[in-house]
């Protein structure tokens, strides 16, 4: 056992299972489907409820990163939800739509409530039963995080709540992955960090993390000279790095 454990990679699924002590799942588009907002956004603008779901996300994560990169101190920051509703505006803007105040606050509160991906609730509990403690990191501001988290049922399969508000930074800043590691007290390698999108899992890569991509859509690897340290394709692929 020991000879094996001399011989085994830094990723390989020996050392994995051997170091991994706490799981950081990213919130939006990880644990809540982000593109469940496309069924009210049909509804409402018929024949454009996909297009505006992409455009509305895309704008979304573009100005995380624009107010991050903009100075330093945070002196530009604003509250995910804030950027979440410019994100909405502009895409209905952009795509020609009409978006009354009414139809506004629908959507808004749509994502304030998004729909939980169907397998996360049994992984999360089931995490719980092998002892393995399990956090959030996420761009969402406090509230949003609180009444998604209450919306699924989540409250008490998760040890931390973690928002980036504190540091009045998005990610892939390093002070917001520094977040997580602070809040479990273990260095990052010892961490599982879970994400569904390509570019906060290298992020989160390069900051130290042992990373999961949970690559939904079949889509390709950024091709930035770096990969996580493992992909899959579901929620479920997280349990393989623990001990049952």
């Amino acid at each position: 056992m020991k000879e094996a454990a001399l011989n085994a990679g830094p990723h390989s699924e020996y050392s994995a299972v051997m170091k991994l002590r706490a799981v950081l799942f990213d919130a939006y588009g990880t644990l809540f489907d982000v593109h469940s907002v496309a069924l009210l956004a049909e509804q409402l603008f018929p024949g454009y409820g996909e297009r505006l779901s992409l455009l509305w996300r895309d704008k979304q994560i573009e100005y995380t990163r624009l107010v991050s990169m903009s100075g330093l101190g945070g002196e530009h920051y604003r509250p995910f939800w804030e950027l979440t509703r410019a994100g909405l505006r502009f895409a209905a803007a952009r795509l020609g739509l009409t978006l009354e105040a009414p139809a506004e606050d629908r959507l808004m509160n749509q994502y304030r409530h998004l729909s939980a991906f169907p397998e996360n609730r049994d992984v999360l509990a089931e995490l719980q039963r092998r002892g393995v403690p399990a956090g959030i990191l996420s761009n969402g501001d406090p509230e949003m995080l609180a009444v998604a988290v209450k919306s699924a049922g989540f409250g008490e399969l998760l040890q931390h709540v973690i928002s980036v508000h504190p540091v009045r930074r998005y990610k892939t800043d390093p002070a917001v992955y520094a977040l997580g590691t602070a809040a479990f007290a273990l260095p990052a390698r010892e961490i599982l960090f879970v994400s569904s999108n390509c570019w906060d899992a290298i992020g989160a890569t390069w900051f130290g993390y042992t990373t999961l991509w949970v690559n939904r859509t079949g889509a390709p690897l950024d091709p930035l000279g770096i990969e996580p340290s493992h992909s899959g394709r579901s929620l479920r692929d997280v349990l393989a790095h623990f001990p049952a």
